[in-house]
């Protein structure tokens, strides 16, 4: 076992590599392919790699990556990367030197500020010390259970999401992602209603697989599916008068609804705030129709809006929350649907109408765990309320100072969205940004909005470093579209 771990640890022998990279820049379809013992020998000491590469081995694995992903992943992303970053090769190798920090290091060397923050999962910043030493610490006891008995840490997660959670959401079924926390909410409510009708919003996004893709609005991800999806009316958010027409003419005409589905705020949908009154109202018409309320908190919940889960600041308290995203710390796939003993009795009656093999792992509990407790030691919170403050009231300025480019800035604490006047804006700046080194990227309902979700450990400093990027963009594409004669965009002071 010792030499084969030596094996692995080693770097490919640099005779090997120079020989390959030579052929590689000759012409690339001289480079031989590698048997499997050795395929596996050389992507398992790119694993063991810790330390800086050379600019030789950097373009030889680029362009290694860029055909195994052509012909083996998808070629569809590599076009879509080319079209909003000019370095659509860019590759990621590590994260920042700083522990909970938020930044990380691409394969070349350079470093960029994540303000994307792998979509809100870096919510106690990469690779945060606490969360890496409770997974590790269980991975030198066990790494995955056997299924047929307890496992502690699930018992212990799911005492402590009770302690957190509103209301009394008392009980935790645990997945590996929000597309399975919210396929479990939805399985849930139909068990204890006995329907199979929900409703969401215009604009709302909780999923691609088939049940939470039902629920999901956008026909470009819905549509070759139709057939196949249950039946889910969308109304628009924040309309009150049409949400409760639907509920109460399908109820009057025999179809009740099973739940209303949503997130308190749209994130994919362009960063939309949802009201505390049609919260409420929805609240209201599930116990008039005998219904469940369910919370989408995949990408809003774990602190990011400044306090623990986004449908605080309104006072309502769902039936049912799907959890995701920020909950394993980025450092594990973990989410959770919670919800209250009487959605739950059903469940309870029969335990194996759902399961999961992997949710509810011990690594993936471990890292839960860990990243609760930091949220709550560090005040993650409070510091999501005061950098959302700041970032917003900043980027309020650029709106002011580019009128014709940025068209809204909204959001809540760092669940933040800025709206362009078309599409082209959105993609020129998240290009130019990303070449200051700060990723952002659209939201994937709502092309026209980039969204800017750092991890909630940035500091005030970064923050302002990050905005003045963002004017540095905006400057240039001004600058561009008045040279190129499409545009003379000004903005109204520098």
């Amino acid at each position: 076992a010792g030499a084969t771990t030596k094996v692995f640890e080693d770097v490919p022998d640099d005779s090997v590599f120079q020989r390959e990279y030579d052929r590689y820049k000759l012409d690339t379809s001289t480079v031989t392919e590698r048997s499997l013992g050795d395929e596996f020998r050389h992507v398992l000491s790119i694993i063991h790699r810790q330390e800086p590469m050379a600019s030789r081995d950097v373009d030889y694995i680029t362009w290694e990556v860029v055909e195994y992903w052509k012909d083996n992943v998808n070629p569809g992303f590599l076009d879509y990367r080319k079209s909003v970053s000019d370095e659509f090769t860019a590759i990621e190798w590590r994260d920042g030197k700083e522990a909970g920090g938020s930044r990380f290091f691409g394969l070349g060397g350079n470093v960029y500020i994540d303000c994307l923050g792998g979509f809100g999962i870096y919510n106690v910043g990469h690779r945060h010390p606490v969360v890496v030493a409770a997974v590790r610490a269980q991975l030198r006891k066990q790494a995955l259970h056997s299924q047929e008995l307890l496992d502690p840490l699930r018992a212990y997660c799911a005492h402590i999401l009770a302690k957190i959670t509103p209301g009394k959401l008392n009980y935790a079924f645990f997945v590996n992602s929000g597309t399975e926390a919210v396929e479990a909410c939805l399985k849930m409510t139909m068990l204890a209603t006995k329907r199979h009708h929900f409703v969401a919003a215009v604009g709302a996004f909780h999923g691609k697989s088939l049940g939470s893709l039902a629920c999901t609005s956008k026909e470009a991800f819905r549509g070759p599916f139709l057939p196949a999806l249950m039946k889910v009316h969308h109304t628009p958010p924040n309309d009150i008068h049409a949400l409760a027409a639907y509920v109460e003419g399908a109820a009057f005409a025999g179809d009740p609804i099973a739940g209303i589905i949503l997130e308190p705020i749209i994130g994919e949908g362009g960063i939309h705030v949802l009201d505390a009154d049609f919260l409420q109202a929805a609240r209201e018409l599930c116990d008039r129709y005998e219904a469940k309320l369910i919370f989408d908190e995949v990408q809003s919940g774990m602190g990011r809006t400044g306090k623990w889960w986004a449908c605080e600041w309104s006072g309502v308290t769902p039936d049912l929350m799907a959890i995701a995203k920020g909950f394993g710390g980025g450092v594990m796939p973990a989410g959770a649907c919670v919800g209250t003993r009487e959605v739950w009795e059903a469940y309870i009656e029969n335990p194996f109408v759902h399961t999961t093999t992997f949710g509810g792992n011990p690594l993936a509990m471990a890292a839960a765990i860990a990243t609760m407790f930091v949220i709550h030691s560090e005040k993650l919170t409070n510091a999501a309320r005061q950098r959302g403050d700041q970032m917003i009231s900043s980027l309020r300025r650029l709106k002011d100072d580019f009128p014709d480019i940025i068209e809204d800035v909204r959001g809540r604490g760092l669940m933040i969205g800025i709206e362009f006047t078309n599409n082209t804006y959105g993609y020129e700046f998240s290009r130019g940004l990303f070449g200051r080194g700060v990723l952002v990227a659209g939201t994937l309902v709502n092309a026209k909005v980039i969204r800017v979700e750092p991890p909630l450990t940035i500091t005030a400093a970064e923050v302002d470093l990050v905005v003045s990027k963002m004017r540095g963009t905006l400057e240039q594409l001004t600058q561009d579209k008045a040279v190129e004669g499409e545009s003379t965009v000004l903005p109204a002071k520098l």
